[in-house]
């Protein structure tokens, strides 16, 4: 058979299709219900929502129309020790304050990253990133890391949300217009061997206002109120988001690590990562991994939560999962007896095809455990009550395995030889790699 279809490749096919006895009644189920319905394994459509573990989180966030999931799963961390320590349930962080700063941060480095590879010529790889990525709203745990550290933290009345933190197409789509007309000009410079400061400052000028204008304006001091559960009055004048952060809060960001697990043949275990271009504010660590089997990240994850506190990890959400029903079951749709194919490929084949990604971030807040193993997974969303059980999912075990990609744990749970390994120089990875 050559390259070109033809009318005999078309007949043959066809005769093909007219031999499979169900091929009729399956053509009209996917035309009218589609293929999700279709391919939908019933039994695994409804996982019981019970947990041998089960840490109590209160009310989930919602980050609506935004890629902003791996902040809102680094404050629910953050609330929940804050909940936990002064019985309050009805709490939550502002996550428009810490994206404002976002924004600008990320500006910022897209100035650096040009001007770093403005000898490089426009249509490179490292450069066709850099210009893609601008400043968007996605991110990883590090980034909020960073942005905790620099800024604090605030209640969400101090600053809350709005249109465009909730709505970022509109606001990404203007900001990143702007920063890649700069950015061109800004290698241009760079070429001529004219400086670049004023340049950048007057840009990131710019892209403040159009922060503020969309975001509203940080705070620098505001009156803390809040009542806790039994009414007590919690109430402090004139604090610094810094100083709330600092006094108001037992967790040290400075003390979790990135565990991922890629079985990658270009990935060796053991090993520390980071990803090039990688990152959001300059003169903070960009993210770093250590990569381990996902047995470990379990285990790991246990041992947290069996302390008493949640987890971050982050995960490819759109696979196998009902988000109307909250579950992420990995045999929850059977496409090849559908279509009668095989497109089954492992964890290692889905990353290095792009198939697999991580795409989302979230919290695991219990997990139900038979003879010492785990079963199924309780896991806080950051999309409203209107979907799982009011905002919770139920995870089985197996779709860990297969489409979860990092957890963020204390580095107390780890072992001497694997802090070791962690604080070992990391190997560098390009800026497309899939664990981007």
């Amino acid at each position: 058979m050559d390259n070109e279809l033809n009318r005999q490749n078309l007949s043959k096919f066809k005769e093909n299709l007219h031999q499979v006895a169900k091929s009729e009644v399956l053509k009209n189920a996917v035309a009218n219900v589609g293929i999700n319905k279709v391919a939908q394994n019933f039994a695994n459509s409804h996982l019981d929502d019970t947990f041998s573990l089960d840490l109590d989180t209160g009310k989930v966030s919602n980050q609506k129309r935004s890629g902003r999931c791996w902040l809102f799963s680094t404050l629910t961390n953050l609330r929940t020790d804050f909940a936990k320590k002064y019985n309050v349930k009805d709490f939550e962080l502002s996550q428009n304050y810490l994206s404002f700063y976002d924004r600008l941060e990320k500006a910022n480095y897209f100035f650096k990253n040009v001007i770093d590879t403005a000898s490089l010529p426009i249509d490179d790889r490292k450069v066709a990133v850099i210009f893609q990525t601008g400043s968007d709203d996605g991110g990883q745990w590090q980034f909020s890391a960073n942005l905790v550290r620099k800024y604090g933290v605030v209640p969400d009345y101090v600053m809350p949300e709005t249109y465009n933190s909730s709505n970022t197409s509109e606001f990404s789509e203007v900001l990143n217009s702007y920063l890649r007309k700069k950015g061109l000009e800004l290698r241009n410079l760079v070429k001529e061997n004219k400086s670049t400061d004023e340049f950048v400052e007057a840009c990131l000028n710019d892209v403040y206002r159009m922060c503020v204008y969309a975001f509203g304006e940080p705070v620098e001091n505001f009156d803390l109120m809040i009542r806790d559960d039994k009414k007590k009055l919690i109430a402090e004048k004139n604090l610094t988001p810094q100083e709330f952060l600092n006094k108001y809060f037992e967790i040290d960001l400075d003390d979790y690590v990135v565990l991922m697990s890629s079985p990658q043949s270009d990935k060796e275990y053991d090993k520390t990562y980071r990803i090039e271009y990688q990152g959001n504010v300059i003169g903070q660590p960009d993210e770093k991994f250590l990569n381990k089997p996902i047995a470990r990240l379990k285990e790991l994850a246990i041992k947290q939560m069996q302390d008493g506190e949640t987890v971050w990890f982050g995960n490819d959400v759109s696979i196998q999962s009902l988000r109307k029903e909250g579950v992420l079951s990995a045999e929850l749709f059977d496409y090849d007896n559908l279509f009668e194919i095989n497109s089954m490929m492992n964890k290692a084949d889905r990353l290095d095809t792009r198939q697999g990604q991580v795409s989302h971030a979230m919290v695991l807040t219990g997990v139900n455990l038979e003879d010492g193993k785990p079963t199924k997974w309780k896991v806080e969303n950051s999309w409203g009550e209107e979907v799982g059980s009011k905002g919770y999912f139920v995870m089985d075990d197996k779709w860990f395995d297969e489409y979860v990609y990092e957890v963020v744990v204390n580095k107390k749970y780890l072992t001497a030889q694997e802090l070791e390994q962690f604080n070992q120089e990391s190997i560098v990875l390009p800026a497309w790699d899939a664990m981007a």
